[in-house]
């Protein structure tokens, strides 16, 4: 998985769904470091897409706004924005209509030059992909050298992740699509494959012979931020659970590859997907809770409830929170459960990977000791913490007290940690799908999730809410102390 920062062929790069936020906040700010850092070609274009009547002039308008505001000050330069401005076009189209909107996109395209990749990114409604697919082809846009990005999720459940990659898959042949999850696309992420392989200090340790459990969070301090229509139609398990954090698990948990190449990668992460407990519906409130956030304070702010910003008069028994018990049946990992956790108005902004390993089997020691704990940082402050036990220094004896290794990515290798889309955008360019999800790890995910929305909708009198500021519902502790454990933020 070799850091690639040279310049690539010239592209197309076409967003449908070019005014929403996802663009404006990520992948436009990706694409300037891009160009910035010499690896986006001079005659590379950015093509938005969407059905707003929109000139070029209008929209590199709210390209600019978008740079001022998602770049950084220090990195944005005036000179080179501008140049990276003057590359971006935008067609008024319905991508999902087979109408006359098409040609505002195909008189991009009649030069009749056909020969430079072409990436296709969907930031629009799953739904959509299918059509937008089909369009493409009928209108003759789709040639040897193109590809699709695909965000996610892939669909609302099993049965329609598949016809979404059905539909798609009628268009583009499987190497040809790239279903992106921004999570990988992360340095820390992607260093878990060098900690684990290139590291046998830690691979050796890395199995139920040592560990005790894993906790693996996505926590925000923010709440539904104007997305409440399609936050509300989703919800925490389907928004971060089936994709980021199942992939950051797999990636913990995976055997050693054969090499570095996609295939080999992803086939042992469907292998760990593949090798998950079965979650019987009648199970489902013991080992997955999901909680709603209320009004409450985070910091010193107070902020409102979910269905506070939802709107008045709005009901919901969407979840904002989960917690739940992952068990992998197989050598490495029998008996060592994996807990994960995403929840919004929690009262930190982080992602995280907690290795706990086990208890001495016998102290020699007076001083009460705490187990050796690995916290993988993702985000923010993206590290390593390694927690030891230590003689505290004096004269009182052998006196011990928890202490800490702790190495920040950014302060050791002096550089600035790229955004995760960054390094995805260029890989689609390039046709390199290492971080990206193949069509059967979406299906095994879905597998394995749809049970807890089976079960939750079966008992809708399991939501239970929690104040906004807090680590969620009480529920979610118990989740782990009928196991004797706790979560890490909560250990004395």
């Amino acid at each position: 998985m070799p850091s690639v920062t040279g310049p690539v062929d010239p592209f197309d790069y076409i967003v449908f769904g070019a005014t929403g936020d996802l663009t404006m906040r990520k992948l436009l700010p990706a694409l300037y470091y891009r160009f910035r850092d010499g690896q986006m070609p001079a005659d590379a274009r950015i093509i938005g897409a969407a059905r707003s009547k929109l000139s070029d002039d209008d929209f590199r308008g709210r390209a600019e706004k978008a740079l001022a505001r998602f770049v950084k000050a220090p990195d944005l330069d005036e000179a080179v924005a501008r140049r990276f401005i003057g590359q971006i076009y935008f067609a008024s189209v319905n991508g999902a209509e087979a109408d006359s909107t098409w040609e505002n996109l195909l008189r991009l395209f009649d030069d009749g030059v056909a020969s430079r990749t072409r990436v296709f990114y969907l930031a629009t409604s799953p739904s959509l992909y299918g059509d937008i697919c089909r369009n493409l082809s009928e209108h003759g846009l789709v040639t040897p050298q193109s590809r699709v990005v695909l965000e996610k999720p892939i669909g609302t459940d099993l049965g329609s992740a598949e016809r979404i990659n059905d539909e798609v898959g009628q268009v583009f042949e499987e190497k040809k699509i790239f279903r992106i999850d921004h999570y990988l696309g992360k340095e820390t992420v992607q260093n878990l494959i060098a900690l684990r392989f290139a590291n046998p200090v830690f691979e050796r340790l890395w199995s139920s012979d040592a560990i005790d459990h894993v906790q693996i969070t996505a926590a925000e301090t923010v709440g539904v931020e104007g997305r409440g229509d399609y936050y509300d139609s989703s919800g925490a398990l389907r928004d971060m659970i089936q994709n980021h954090l199942l992939q950051v698990m797999c990636l913990v948990a995976m055997e050693p590859p054969g090499a570095l190449d996609a295939d080999s990668l992803r086939n042992e992460k469907l292998k760990v997907l593949r090798a998950l407990k079965p979650i019987a519906p009648d199970d489902v409130a013991h080992v997955a809770i999901r909680g709603q956030y209320g009004r409450g304070k985070i910091g010193d702010t107070v902020v409102p409830g979910y269905m506070e910003e939802l709107g008045e008069g709005r009901q919901s028994r969407t979840e904002t929170f989960v917690a739940l018990k992952a068990e992998i049946h197989n050598w490495r990992w029998g008996k060592v459960p994996f807990y994960l956790r995403s929840g919004k108005r929690l009262p930190n902004k982080s992602s995280e990977i907690v290795v706990q390993f086990k208890e001495t089997p016998w102290s020699i020691f007076k001083s009460k000791l705490q187990s050796n704990r690995l916290i993988i940082r993702l985000q923010p402050q993206e590290g390593i913490q390694l927690s030891i036990m230590s003689k505290d220094p004096g004269p009182d004896g052998m006196v011990l007290r928890p202490a800490n290794i702790d190495i920040s990515f950014e302060k050791a290798f002096s550089t600035r940690y790229p955004d995760a889309y960054e390094r995805l955008l260029m890989d689609t360019v390039r046709g390199d799908p290492v971080l990206f999800m193949r069509r059967d790890e979406v299906e095994a995910a879905w597998t394995w999730v749809e049970p807890v929305l089976d079960g939750w909708a079966r008992h809708p009198d399991t939501l239970h809410y929690y104040s906004a500021g807090s680590w969620g519902p009480d529920a979610a502790r118990t989740l782990l102390s009928r196991d004797g454990r706790c979560w890490h933020e909560d250990v004395e």
